[in-house]
C-alpha cells in the first residue's frame, strides 16, 4: 500500500527543502519520492537536511514534467494552503487521506506539492482530481513545502496505524471466544474430565494403546492448555467424543 503512495515535489527551488521533505517522509515510513524538474539536485544541502534519510534521496525518481510523474496514477491530489474557487473538489488532509488509503490498495496515488513561492500552478492543478486544503492560519497561510509534506505524511501514518490496529482487533475478535465466554473458562475439574473422556474415546476407537497412553495424552493436554478452553468448548469436544464412541460401538 505505501509503495503506491507517491510524494511529488514540483520545481523545488531550494535543495534543503527536498532533504527536509525526505526526512519528513522517512519519519512516517514513506519512501516513494518523485522530483519534477528540481532546480538543484542532487545537492549537498539536500543530503544535510535529510539527516539520515539519504536513502530516500538516492531512490528519488527525477522527471521533467508532472505528466511523467503521475503517468500511472489513478488518483492525483494537489496540496494548497489556501482555498481555491470551486473548480476542484477540496478536502482537508484527514479526509483526503481516507481516500488515499482506500485507493492505494489497488493503484498508485500521487500527492503534488508546488513551488515554495507560488505553490501549484493552475496547469498543475488541472492534473489533479482533488485539492487538499491545509487549514492554516487565515491571516498567515505561508506553509513551507517540507512542512506540508510532514503534515500529509503524519496523517498517512496515523491512518496506517489505525488500519493496523483495526485489523488486529478484528483478528483477535474472530479468533478468540466472545466476552461472555472469556469469563467462563473451564475449571480444572472440567478440563480433567475432558482429558479422561478423550482417553476413553481414543481407546474405544482403537486410536491409542490403552497400556501406553501417556505420551499422546501429554501432547493433547499441552495443546489444549495453550488455548485455554471455555466451558462451552469442553462441552463441544465431549459431544464429539461421545458421538465417536457411539459410532465405534
Amino acid at each position: 500500500m505505501k509503495k503506491n503512495i507517491r510524494i511529488v515535489l514540483i520545481n523545488t527551488s531550494h535543495p534543503g527543502n527536498i532533504g527536509s521533505a525526505a526526512r519528513a517522509m522517512k519519519t512516517m515510513a514513506l519512501d516513494n519520492l518523485y522530483l519534477v524538474s528540481p532546480q538543484k539536485f542532487p545537492d549537498d544541502q539536500a543530503v544535510a537536511m535529510a539527516s539520515g534519510a539519504g536513502d530516500i534521496l538516492d531512490n528519488a525518481v527525477v522527471v521533467d514534467t508532472v505528466e511523467e510523474a503521475i503517468a500511472d496514477c489513478a488518483l492525483v491530489m494537489g496540496t494548497s494552503a489556501r482555498m481555491r474557487r470551486v473548480r476542484w473538489p477540496q478536502l482537508e488532509p484527514r479526509e483526503a487521506v481516507e481516500q488515499i488509503m482506500e485507493e492505494s490498495v489497488s493503484h498508485p496515488v500521487a500527492i503534488l506539492f508546488g513551488t515554495e513561492r507560488i505553490g501549484l500552478t493552475n496547469e498543475e492543478l488541472d492534473c489533479c482530481h482533488t485539492l487538499i486544503n491545509v487549514p492554516t492560519n487565515p491571516e498567515y497561510g505561508s506553509l513551507n513545502v517540507a512542512s506540508a509534506v510532514q503534515i500529509m505524511s503524519y496523517e498517512l501514518r496515523l491512518a496506517e496505524l489505525s488500519e493496523d490496529e483495526g485489523a488486529r482487533k478484528a483478528l483477535l475478535s474472530s479468533a478468540a471466544p466472545n466476552e461472555k465466554e472469556d469469563s467462563d473458562f473451564a475449571t480444572s475439574d472440567e478440563f480433567e474430565g475432558m482429558i479422561a473422556h478423550a482417553e476413553k474415546m481414543m481407546v474405544d476407537v482403537d486410536f491409542i494403546d490403552p497400556n501406553h497412553p501417556e505420551k499422546l495424552l501429554r501432547q493433547i493436554r499441552s495443546m489444549f492448555n495453550r488455548i485455554r478452553l471455555t466451558k462451552r468448548e469442553i462441552n463441544i469436544l465431549r459431544g464429539i467424543y461421545a458421538a465417536a464412541q457411539k459410532k465405534a460401538k
